[in-house]
Formats: structure tokens, sequence, C-alpha cells
């Protein structure tokens, strides 16, 4: 295989590997919409980043913590439902940063438009892969940190908050390291479908097993055969590698679902 080919199959897994057990609080938690909203203000984060000339990841991060910033506080107002809120930051964001993409364009600085909304994997390079490899390894090990107090909260937030899980700030934690993933996984998929990579191998994988840890293996199993089917389909037919695995990945779902189905 050509050498472009190997670094975008490592950056896929790189991104699997912390999107599977980040999907599966995703799942659990029905955090879906929240992914969105993260997910679109990266494009904002991505632009000022450029604008300011400084490296995308950190523009990416510091609007992923003032997002999150923002729906902790306004949650505890209580004026919004949190459906309301994540529409408001989710809309607002993209289209500022499309808006923002235009500005730069009129200025003469060329910006790829397309490559920032379904990600440009094959140009992925072994700059980026070491970037990719220690933001993946700081959030493993924060989630392994994270991994019980996390299911204390899904199993039943008010339980947990009384038997001493500091759960606000858990949560915050949490929206921090999707934040993270987000950033790395915009070359592999874009902004608008990187929360289809979390939680479509995690949603596939739900009815396989009957443990959180079953559950968390099965999801980077099917987001890595996700990865490779969908970079030789588009290898193969010469189609849009980011789309083309997400693609895979609700294939997968749609046969799992026949599987169980089939059972039943």
């Amino acid at each position: 295989m050509d050498e472009f080919i190997i670094r975008a199959l490592l950056a896929g897994f790189l991104v699997v590997l912390v999107s599977g057990p980040l999907g599966c609080v995703v799942v659990w938690r029905r955090m879906a919409y929240f992914g969105d909203a993260l997910s679109h203000s990266a494009l904002l984060g991505t632009v000022l980043a450029l604008m300011m000339n400084i490296d995308p990841l950190f523009g990416v991060l510091l609007m992923g913590f003032l997002v999150s910033s923002l729906l902790v506080v306004w949650q505890r107002k209580k004026e919004l439902s949190s459906d309301s809120l994540l529409g408001i930051l989710a809309h607002g964001s993209l289209a500022a940063g499309i808006v923002a993409i235009a500005f730069m364009q009129n200025a003469g600085l060329r910006v790829d438009l397309m490559a920032y909304l379904f990600g440009d994997i094959l140009a992925v390079s072994w700059k980026d892969l070491a970037w990719m490899l220690a933001v993946v390894l700081f959030v493993l090990i924060a989630m392994q940190r994270l991994w019980t107090p996390l299911l204390s909260m899904t199993v039943h937030e008010e339980l947990a908050r009384s038997e001493g899980v500091p759960v606000d700030r858990i949560r915050f934690i949490f929206m921090l390291l999707m934040a993270m993933v987000i950033a790395v996984a915009i070359q592999v998929v874009g902004v608008l479908l990187i929360t289809a990579l979390l939680i479509v191998p995690a949603a596939s994988a739900r009815r396989f097993v009957h443990s959180p840890e079953a559950m968390l293996g099965l999801a980077i199993l099917f987001g890595a055969v996700s990865v490779a089917g969908g970079v030789f389909a588009s290898m193969e037919w010469d189609s849009p590698t980011g789309p083309s695995i997400v693609l895979v990945a609700v294939l997968i779902f749609f046969v799992s679902r026949v599987v169980v189905f089939k059972r039943k």
C-alpha cells in the first residue's frame, strides 16, 4: 500500500480507539446532540486558529472549552431546555465558522471548506499522527480514571451524587475530552460527520453485549472495520473517504439490526 493509505488507516484507528469509549457514554447518556454542538463549534475554532496563525488543534480545544462552559452556566439558569441551548450553540457556531471562512477567502486566504466539513483523511501527515497519538493516549488515561464514576452517573445520576461522585465536575471533564477527540477527528470525517463516528459503532454494538466493557470493545472493533472499509471503498470507487467511513458504519448498524431481529 502507498504510504498515505497507511497514514490514513493509522489515523482512523487512533480516532476509533477513543471514539469507542466516548461513544458508548454518549449513547448511554443520550448526548448525541451535545456531540453535534461541539463538532460544529470545531469549525469556528479551526478558522479562528488559522486567522491567528496557530495550530487549529488549539483553536478547537479553546472553542470546545468555551461551548462546554457556556452550556454548564446556561443549564444552571434553567431558562431554556438543554436541547434548545445545544441547537443554538451548534447552528450558531457552524454558521459563524462558514461566514468566517468566506471572509478569509475574500481576503485572499485559501481554505478548503469541504475538507473541514467532511474530512480529508488521505492528507494526514506523520506530524498529524504524532499529535493524534498524544491526544489519544491522554484521553484513554483520563477515561480509565473516569470510567467507574461515569458508569455510576449513567445508571443513576442522583444516587451517584449522593454517594459523593462529583457529577458536575466529571460531566465537564467529559465534555472537554470530547472536544479533544473532535479536534483530532476533524481530518478523518470532518465536523459534520464526527458525531456519527461516535454514536453509530456504539449503537451497533449495544445489542450484542451484556456489559459496558464488552460494548466498548465491540464499538472499537466496529469503528476500526468502518475506517478500513471506508478507506478501501474510497480507493476502489473514488468516493469521498470521510463519508465512505460513515456509510460503512451505518451499514454495519443495519446489519446488526437484522442479526438481532433474526435472533428474536
